[in-house]
């Protein structure tokens, strides 16, 4: 397997100066042996980054390198890069045998050695015993595991997914999601994956790179990116955070977001600054107390709080979405189902956990 370079790549589609770069400058590397996921909105460039190692797509400008080769200007056959795309674009009058061989016979390997090879792939993606069944005969996700074995059998430097899951139920995604993981895992692969849920990427990421308006906005492991978001966007984006306006004071120590009031961890510059505070880190004072091992916002040993007054209920099963009221704003949180709730038109004390909360540089 190999490590993928990008340095300073650009990619405008058509030829009016005036068109909004598609891909605008980047740097990225994917490391060798490991899953790094493009996550990103609708139109953020994440495919055409994916096509750009490809060989689908050519950059206006900057190098693309893999395995320290340059393949900036190569074709797809000279790049050794396999890849699975949304539809699977499987053949229908080859089943599935021909169909993990065809690569491999275009290729000019022999067909004993390419029946042989092909069996193997199939063999990997748990699908040797329908060899000869054809695409019509098969499942979604039996199908994208076809796909997948066709993927793997030309046995590439690096394997490129575009969206993968997004024709499958909630449940085949997640067993594909699983599984398109262990098989990387086992096999030592080098992946580029390309798609928009963010729950999928955190699930199955060694790294994540967001990009938004052609740009990487953050890249880091699924944990880093949720756990401490360097902008708005990325809170926003990788989870559901709220955000709120506060005040960093003079001293630089301490920070004030409407009645909410509490010592920061390190110093910062005194000023307007943006809260993104998550809806699970919100703590409901009346169901029980704050539980000792965690960490909640505060100054010394008292923890701050705010009042707030209670809207509505949703039930969800296991928890409950309780929205309120505050002087910092309408928001929502989960509330445990079991044992007491409380009510529409109560108001109540809620805590902060310290660790669903991140302080940011102010917008304007």
């Amino acid at each position: 397997m190999s490590e993928v370079k990008f340095e300073k790549v650009s990619k405008r589609y058509g030829e009016d100066p005036q068109t909004p770069w598609a891909v605008d400058a980047i740097d990225l590397v994917i490391p060798k042996g490991t899953l790094t996921t493009l996550l990103g909105p609708s139109g953020c460039g994440k495919t055409t980054t994916l096509r750009m190692m490809a060989g689908l797509e050519l950059p206006n400008a900057g190098k693309i390198s893999i395995n320290g080769q340059d393949v900036t200007r190569l074709n797809p056959a000279q790049r050794q890069v396999g890849m699975m795309f949304q539809s699977y674009a499987l053949f229908p009058h080859l089943d599935v045998l021909g169909n993990v061989m065809y690569g491999l016979r275009m290729a000019g390997v022999t067909t004993s050695s390419a029946k042989q090879r092909a069996m193997q792939s199939l063999e990997q993606v748990g699908l040797s015993s329908l060899e000869g069944r054809w695409p019509s005969e098969l499942s979604g996700g039996q199908q994208q595991r076809v796909a997948l074995a066709r993927a793997l059998v030309v046995e590439p430097s690096v394997l490129l997914f575009d969206e993968p899951l997004s024709n499958l139920d909630a449940r085949l995604r997640r067993e594909m999601r699983d599984e398109i993981r262990n098989l990387q895992q086992r096999l030592g692969l080098t992946v580029a994956y390309v798609t928009h849920d963010q729950s999928e990427a955190m699930a199955v990421s060694d790294h994540i790179v967001v990009m938004n308006h052609g740009r990487i906005e953050q890249h880091g492991t699924p944990r880093q990116l949720y756990e401490q978001p360097v902008n708005a966007f990325i809170a926003g984006f990788m989870g559901e955070a709220i955000l709120f306006s506060g005040v960093v004071e003079n001293d630089g120590l301490h920070i004030q977001v409407g009645s909410l009031r509490w010592a920061l961890e390190k110093p910062m510059v005194a000023g307007k600054v943006q809260v993104a505070i998550r809806p699970q880190a919100w703590k409901w004072m009346g169901q029980n107390q704050p539980d000792p091992t965690e960490e909640y916002l505060g100054i010394g040993q008292q923890f701050t709080s705010l009042a707030a007054k209670v809207c509505k209920l949703a039930y969800l099963g296991n928890a409950y979405e309780v929205t309120v009221r505050t002087d910092i704003g309408e928001f929502w949180f989960p509330c445990e189902s079991y044992g007491r709730l409380p009510q529409v038109g109560e108001t109540i004390q809620l805590a902060v956990r310290a660790h669903g909360v991140n302080v940011l540089a102010d917008k304007g």
